[in-house]
């Protein structure tokens, strides 16, 4: 599967943990999970190649504890650390 497919597929993850996605030009110095307002975000960082986009979702996920808890696409299972259902 190509890095965007993955990129894609998972933001979607993100959105079903609850997470808005934004998408801003930070110039490589930014970008990544946090909250505010009461809700959770994701900056993705513009700048960033693809694959550097792909790796600050994926941190931001493995860190949510709901991660568990939902349907995650076998496709990124595995570079979220999850163990493909049987």
């Amino acid at each position: 599967m190509h890095s965007v497919e993955l990129l894609e597929q998972s933001l979607a993850v993100a959105e079903k943990l609850g997470y808005g996605i934004r998408h801003e030009w930070l110039g490589g110095v930014g970008g990544g999970a946090c909250e505010f307002s009461g809700r959770k975000w994701i900056f993705v960082d513009l700048s960033l190649s693809v694959l550097e986009q792909l790796d600050q979702v994926t941190e931001a996920l493995q860190a949510d504890p709901g991660l568990h808890l939902i349907e995650v696409p076998s496709e990124i299972q595995s570079s979220l650390g999850l163990k493909r259902a049987a």
